[in-house]
């Protein structure tokens, strides 16, 4: 049986038993401990108990998945503290179990204060008589099923309480014995059904109908399998909302007042007051998580759990107003606390008092005497009492005619609205039109020139604004053609879209936008009359130029162009395209150079352009924008003709071959003494030409490979681990980018984590993070693949495109290779196809945790097993069932179960 649960995004989910009461919930913790002091031979330790302090349990974190059941329960009475632990992950004795039942039934008034005599083979401690005899008394524990109980192993009590037998006893406490016998007869439907007993079969059937149980992984129910106090715990809690049964500390009802330290709640016609106070818990009925007071609102249903007047838990039930709403037209007030306004035809009158709220249509709190005669109202009156008490009146539409002062809150243009915050620290929202008036000083603006948080003054007439003056400049835009940056670069000439020609100031250092330049300055924009770059201004309110981003460029590329001649004293370059067509270039000192050189100068450049020099160039008219002498080509080969010595390769869109006279350098990652016999059709490459470009120097092989990091050092260089081989390189030249493709440093790249890195020979060019996923695979098919995480979410990843499965040495190419059950390790290849890699399965017996090394030794199986030692994940996840346990808590002798990954250990399962 599974009792279902929610946990929190903190917990881990639970594949076993859970217990839930309306929805589906997963596993959880409370204390089921006894209140008495006393211990004996054959008592639970749980009986040396306290009642629940109120610093609550110290095993039980703020942030636990099950601590809202636990805390209610708690304060309900129903679980007790054993010395402050509630020990949520132990097994639940049939004692214990038993005990919590009678408290959750509330039947501790009918407990016998007289020794009770038990049947002989039902031993249970001192404490735990009393409850165990009204159990039999009220039907709860049937005897005669009892005396069948194997008892050679340990005492009734003592023995922890099955999945079917807790079946029987959490439907018998809620009343439905005779439901559950009458479907007896009927098969569970699980896998495991001819393990059930027949008498729980029908047990079994009802919990499944009431949404208590469901089956494990593979259909099972695993009737003899154990329950955690956790469980149960959280199973009775939720178990409240299928029973009838009162707690002398419990209310729920509807809240009619929240003032600072109290809340008021209207239960069964009376007020109640409780004093909250922080360390007040604040939950909602649809989440694990807590809520805060704030989530409390009026006239929602609420639990409330407490005494002496203070509020120790409170449970939103229903978040719903139970409120009414009538629309209608004001008319006037009246005399003894009412208002006239007619509904449709019907003239009526509505009460009201001083708890009555009069709000504007800007949600500000008003006075009724603000209020004109004709504006669209809505009363709100409360539905939970007989009295239907007005708890607001609300005004829809009112005209307003005033000036005030103000900022900008808020500019809705679609829907022609405008929120503003007024002189008074009130916030309204007012519509314009197109007739709206905008100004700065002298100057108009529109409506896209307002931002929040502007101080303005402004004027309304009709409930529509009019006018809107600014208190100081604004940012906005501006576009246009570039003409001219200043000389000192502290102006901007261009001609605005409208055909005017204007001129600005620039700040001292102006953002450049360029797409493709990175860090681009004033120098790298192009400035003509006609063919300048088409450009987007920002100005600031002093009306300077704060940015200007390049929307759109007139440059020309010729590519594989011929050097006829360069004059250095007039910077005039005579080139030849392809088809021997002249052209005449002037080079100046914005042109932008590329040659085989770190830092490129036009000296430099000049003394390269000699006759047949071959260039790739862009322009603008006349003008020479960038020069780049050719001394490498890019693409995939598509020949190598070692007979006549020269190689093809494809370069964007067109085929550039390329003569060698000796046999070029190779360089491959991964492989020295590479040669063109280790090159094949189809390969990536960058082929380096020698000094005067007429045969080929170098070949680099473009490839990509995955590695996981090992370290990072400060100068750039990483070192990393792929096939348990260990290597290192530099990429402080590399573009580095995480797995969403935002740009990182080398000091972002975390240890443990995958990079894909690309390689051109053995240079790396770029990083790129790869997303790691470590789950269990809980479901597969032919096209998705199911998987729980470590932190508990489940997650189904569809799969398109091709796939690998890294299973037992063997590379696959289907999902049906995954099983149920396999703990995998999902990333993306170098191919970009999906990789699982199925994480290699161990048991072992635990022997000692090394701290200093971070790695576990394991009892060795023979006087020669030498592979006793595991090297740990950085975030190993150890846990036993649905419980999260530290590498610390394992003991000696303690059976685990491995999973590894390159022989280091990334999750422990405690059996």
């Amino acid at each position: 049986m599974t009792f279902k649960y929610n946990h929190s995004s903190h917990s881990k989910k639970v594949a076993s038993v859970v217990l839930a009461g309306m929805m589906a919930l997963s596993s959880g913790g409370a204390a089921m401990a006894a209140d008495s002091t006393q211990t004996g031979q054959g008592q639970s330790a749980a009986a040396n108990s306290t009642a629940a302090p109120t610093g609550l349990f110290s095993d039980i974190k703020a942030g636990f998945w099950a601590e809202k059941h636990v805390y209610k329960l708690a304060y309900q009475g129903i679980l007790l503290g054993n010395d402050g632990l509630f020990r949520p992950g132990d097994a639940v004795t049939q004692e214990e179990a038993v005990t919590m039942a009678i408290r959750f039934m509330n039947m501790g008034s009918q407990l016998s204060s007289t020794t009770t005599a038990l049947p002989t083979n039902m031993e249970v401690g001192n404490y735990f008589k009393p409850y165990v005899a009204l159990a039999l008394q009220l039907g709860l524990v049937d005897k005669t099923e009892e005396a069948a109980t194997d008892m050679s192993k340990t005492t009734w009590g003592q023995k922890p309480a099955t999945r079917e037998w807790i079946t029987k006893l959490l439907i018998r406490s809620l009343n439905k014995d005779a439901e559950a016998k009458a479907q007896n007869d009927q098969s569970t439907g699980f896998a495991d059904n001819a393990s059930i007993s027949d008498s729980a079969k029908g047990y079994v059937n009802l919990a499944v109908s009431l949404d208590l149980a469901k089956g494990l992984d593979g259909n099972k129910f695993n009737p003899t399998g154990s329950v955690t106090r956790a469980q149960l715990a959280t199973f009775f809690s939720r178990g409240e909302s299928l029973t009838d049964t009162k707690y002398p500390n419990t209310a729920t009802g509807y809240v009619t007042g929240l003032k600072d330290g109290q809340i008021t709640l209207m239960v069964d016609g009376n007020a109640v007051n409780y004093a909250v106070n922080s360390s007040t818990l604040y939950f909602t009925k649809d989440s694990e998580t807590r809520a805060a007071a704030s989530d409390v609102k009026l006239y929602t249903k609420v639990l409330v759990v407490g005494s002496a007047g203070s509020a120790s838990y409170v449970e939103v039930i229903d978040a719903n107003p139970q409120v009414e709403s009538i629309e209608g037209t004001f008319a006037r007030s009246l005399s003894g606390n009412k208002i006239g306004l007619f509904v449709g035809e019907n003239y009526e009158t509505y009460s009201y008092d001083e708890n009555t709220a009069f709000i504007d249509q800007n949600g500000n709190a008003i006075k009724l005497s603000d209020i004109t005669v004709d504006s669209i109202i809505e009363v709100q009156r409360e539905t939970f009492s007989a009295d239907k008490k007005t708890v607001a009146i609300r005004v829809k539409s009112g005209i307003v005619n005033k000036s005030d002062n103000g900022v900008i809150a808020e500019v809705q243009t679609s829907g022609k609205t405008i929120k503003l915050v007024n002189a008074a620290g009130a916030t309204e929202q007012y519509t314009y039109n197109d007739n709206l008036i905008i100004r700065y000083q002298n100057r108009i603006l529109s409506v896209s020139d307002l931002k929040a948080g502007s101080a303005v003054k402004y004027m309304v007439k009709d409930s529509v604004l009019q006018t809107i003056e600014l208190a100081q400049g604004v940012e906005q835009s501006v576009r246009g053609t570039l003409v001219e940056i200043g000389g000192n670069q502290s102006t901007v000439t261009f001609k605005s879209d409208g055909g005017s020609l204007e001129a600005k100031l620039l700040i001292e250092k102006p953002e450049v936008i360029i797409n493709g330049i990175q860090d681009a300055t004033l120098n790298d924009l192009i400035t003509d009359a006609i063919n300048g770059d088409k450009v987007e201004l920002t100005l600031n309110s002093d009306d300077q130029v704060t940015r200007i981003q390049v929307i759109g460029r007139q440059m020309e590329p010729l590519n594989g162009a011929t050097v006829v001649s360069y004059n250095s004293k007039t910077k005039v370059l005579t080139v030849l395209d392809a088809n021997k067509k002249p052209y005449v270039f002037t080079l100046d000192e914005k042109t932008k150079m590329d040659y085989n050189a770190a830092k490129p100068t036009l000296a430099g450049l000049e003394s390269l352009l000699n006759d047949g020099r071959k260039l790739d160039l862009t322009y603008v008219g006349t003008r020479a924008l960038s020069v780049k002498v050719i001394y490498k080509y890019e693409g995939t080969i598509t020949s190598i003709d070692t007979t006549n010595r020269k190689i093809s390769l494809l370069s964007g869109s067109q085929t550039v071959t390329v003569p060698y006279t000796t046999a070029p350098t190779v360089e491959m990652y991964n492989k020295s003494g590479a040669s063109l016999s280790d090159l094949k059709i189809g390969d990536n490459v960058t082929v380096t030409l020698g000094s005067n470009q007429d045969v080929v120097q170098k070949i680099a092989l473009k490839s990509v490979a995955q590695f996981e990091v090992a370290g990072v050092e400060t100068n750039g260089r990483v070192r990393v681990k792929a096939d348990l081989l260990t290597s290192q390189f530099y990429v402080d030249q590399a573009v580095l980018t995480d797995e969403n493709g935002q740009t990182i440093t080398p000091a972002q790249l975390v240890t443990g984590s995958l990079i894909n890195v690309t390689f051109e020979g053995t240079t790396p060019k770029a990083v790129q993070v790869v997303k790691r996923t470590l789950a269990e695979v809980t479901a597969v098919d032919a096209s998705s693949v199911t998987l729980k995480q470590f932190n508990g979410s489940t997650e189904k990843v569809a799969i398109s495109g091709a796939v690998k499965v890294v299973k037992s040495g063997s590379t696959l190419t289907s999902l049906s290779n995954l099983t149920v059950g396999d703990r995998v390790e999902m990333t993306k290849d170098t191919d970009n196809s999906t990789r699982f890699r199925v994480l290699t399965v161990m048991s072992k017996q635990f022997w000692s945790y090394d701290g200093v090394g971070n790695q576990i030794l394991v009892k060795r199986e023979t006087t020669t097993d030498t592979n006793y030692r595991f090297a740990l994940g950085s975030s190993v996840f150890v846990h036993q069932g649905d419980n999260t346990l530290s590498v610390q808590s394992l003991r000696d002798n303690d059976n685990i179960v491995l999973y590894l990954l390159n022989n280091v250990v990334f999750e422990i399962q405690k059996q």
